[in-house]
């Protein structure tokens, strides 16, 4: 018996964030868009706990009880007062430290199979209490579509969405660790104003109106700055993607991924095409969305 879940990568089409509070986090006005590269957890009855890996850059997850799989399966048996024992497998279709949430979608992913495995019954509200324990990317992995996330990004608001929106990512050749891209933003807006962060009214209604012409005009993301200092190269490979027609070029999140908008699935691999050549970064994808949260494709039914 075993339970397999399917869920989506991420794109921020606008991240804004506020000064660092008290507790270390930033307010955040993050405006998610689930984007159709996946990852699928599997979990199966174990002895114990237990975690293993395989696709794209496996060899950088950690297989211990720091990934957010067992995190997840450790936080709802903790409630249930069970015993985690499972064995968690991730097939990773997600960047690794991209940017684009893959290790919020494997503890997404695992909170939903290891709930449909033990038949805990949980309600959809006490998973995203679960999810935004975990972390402020969580939460979204589990719901997809698009939303706005406030507080640390972990408190959401469903975004109506009018079409479908064409995407390239580039992976770098490194990754970029978030808490590092948080302080160089912390450094490099020292002595300053940040204002609060406020959603894009704009944004909104070009997702509702699925104009890709609108939201490319949009996008935005206060991480920038910070991720192109700590990784100067990424201007080449958003400078190749805008020379090759994307309406918008942006890193994606903290980085280091760089996330084009196309106009249609035709110019995204036109643009796809060019960073392919450009030698400025590792990997190129093309996909669109939005995307479903997480979702059960089978099992614990015997």
């Amino acid at each position: 018996m075993s339970v397999t879940v399917r869920v989506p990568a991420k794109v921020n089409v606008q991240l804004a964030v506020g000064a660092a509070r008290p507790d270390g986090f930033h307010d955040l006005a993050n405006v998610f868009l689930a984007v159709g590269l996946y990852d699928e957890v599997t979990v199966t009855p174990a002895e114990e706990l237990r975690v293993t890996c395989e696709g794209a850059d496996a060899e950088q997850v950690p297989l211990d009880r720091t990934n957010l799989a067992a995190r997840a399966a450790i936080a709802l048996a903790e409630r249930r007062g069970i015993e985690p024992a499972v064995h968690l497998h991730i097939a990773k279709d997600i960047p690794v430290a991209g940017g684009m949430a893959g290790g919020s979608a494997d503890g997404a992913g695992a909170l939903l199979a290891c709930d449909a495995l033990w038949r805990t019954g949980a309600s959809r509200a006490e998973l995203l209490a679960i999810c935004a324990e975990l972390g402020s990317d969580v939460p979204f992995s589990l719901v997809g579509g698009a939303a706005l996330g406030t507080g640390r990004g972990e408190q959401l608001t469903a975004l109506e969405v009018g079409g479908t929106f064409h995407w390239v990512f580039a992976m770098a050749g490194r990754g970029l660790s978030t808490p590092a891209v948080f302080r160089e933003f912390d450094r490099l807006t020292e002595g300053l104003e940040v204002p609060e962060p406020v959603a894009s009214q704009e944004l909104l209604d070009a997702l509702a109106k699925g104009d890709a012409d609108a939201l490319a005009a949009a996008v935005s993301n206060d991480l920038q700055p910070a991720a192109l200092s700590l990784f100067p190269e990424l201007a080449d490979t958003l400078a190749t993607g805008r020379a090759a027609g994307a309406l918008a070029a942006l890193v994606s999140g903290s980085g280091p991924t760089t996330a084009f908008l196309a106009r249609d699935a035709r110019s995204a691999a036109k643009v796809a095409e060019a960073l392919e050549a450009s030698g400025t970064c590792r990997t190129v994808r093309t996909t669109s969305g939005p995307a479903p949260g997480a979702t059960v494709l089978g099992g614990a039914s015997a």
